[in-house]
């Protein structure tokens, strides 16, 4: 028995190779990922000699590649991290996310459909496709409004989102059309080890250390719900183990928080743990122009997943987030690691205009 993962060399896809494999009796992983400027083969060093990991370096849009693959390791499951997921990037290049959430999803959803109808009775009922996807395509909620459920409307309002709402939609189809057993998530933002220092947490962290202005958007306001990496990996356990094929399962922190006291918190730890002689980290702190149709509030409704599943998270946004900045305090080298020219530059372009 063996899983595919897509996008395992990425934040939330290492993470969940990493824990998967942390059990000794846990089935083997092949995983796949096109390595791009997100996904690093550094996040999976500590399986360098676990012969239970297979390394692919390849892209969900080869369907030939996808075809080989399902047929060499007949997995009982596909879980589908892999997908372009920063706003910004997809605001200035709205392509690359199409071409990965969309045709990628499509490709990728077109191959395992192939391999499942391929299977046998016992194998074909135990199949799952399992889709990660974000609480972005349901837009944008006003301060007093209810959190997402499962049942909210889809209301894209970046191509990013727009991009994981369409994927969402094919995962759906593929589903009520042709019968395949998908299982689709929808998670809040998550944070933890591993994160590409684009978004906002590693960001503060990294630039704080190196007494770099920490840029805040607009006033620093939006509200979003943030999910320990870590949990994340336990709900999608949860979901493969126990969900209900064609269902989708909303998966939050239950921690809403405004960019503000996130970005205040992490200089408030950095205070305690590593103290800058210049002065305490807020003073870093820049307010830049906000980003075009910034969404405002996002806020996830996990009680589906609860009732249903007995899912609840285990960290604290303080426990989490305590966790997070110690990690890369003592990870100094991944950070000098991914930070590349070609991330320098990203930096440059998306910030120096603000």
């Amino acid at each position: 028995m063996t899983l595919l993962v897509t996008g395992g060399a990425g934040f939330i896809g290492s993470n969940f190779v990493l824990d998967w494999l942390a059990d000794p009796a846990a089935e083997p992983i092949v995983n796949l990922d096109a390595l791009t400027y997100a996904g690093n083969r550094q996040n999976l060093a500590a399986l360098a000699r676990d012969a239970r990991h297979v390394f692919v370096h390849g892209d969900i849009t080869d369907r030939a590649l996808l075809d080989r693959l399902l047929a060499e390791h007949r997995p009982r499951a596909v879980l589908h991290f892999a997908a372009e997921s920063h706003v910004d990037r997809s605001i200035h290049g709205p392509g690359a996310f199409i071409r990965t959430n969309v045709e990628g999803t499509s490709t990728l959803l077109e191959a395992a459909r192939a391999h499942w109808s391929g299977l046998d009775g016992n194998a074909r009922a135990a199949f799952r496709f399992h889709h990660v996807s974000t609480d972005e395509v349901y837009g944008s909620l006003s301060p007093d409004a209810p959190a997402f459920t499962e049942t909210h409307p889809y209301e894209p309002n970046s191509p990013y989102s727009a991009s994981k709402a369409a994927s969402d939609h094919l995962v759906r189809a593929w589903h009520h059309t042709y019968g395949l057993p998908v299982l689709t998530t929808n998670c809040s933002n998550n944070y933890g080890p591993y994160h590409f220092p684009e978004k906002l947490i590693p960001l503060m962290i990294v630039n704080a250390l190196a007494g770099k202005p920490l840029p805040l958007y607009g006033d620093g306001l939006q509200v979003r719900d943030w999910l320990y990496v870590g949990d994340h990996c336990s709900a999608i356990r949860t979901v493969l183990a126990r969900g209900r094929p064609g269902e989708v399962y909303n998966v939050g922190g239950w921690n809403e928080k405004t960019n503000r006291e996130i970005v205040h918190t992490v200089c408030a730890l950095l205070d305690e743990l590593r103290p800058d002689p210049a002065g305490p980290h807020a003073r870093l702190i820049t307010h830049v122009k906000d980003r075009p149709g910034h969404d405002r509030r996002y806020a996830i409704d996990a009680r589906k997943i609860e009732r249903e599943l007995g899912w609840r998270p285990a960290e604290t946004f303080d426990t989490g987030i305590r966790k997070t900045v110690q990690w890369y305090l003592d990870h100094a080298d991944w950070v000098a690691g991914v930070q590349s020219g070609s991330y320098r530059d990203w930096v440059a372009t998306n910030y120096a205009a603000r």
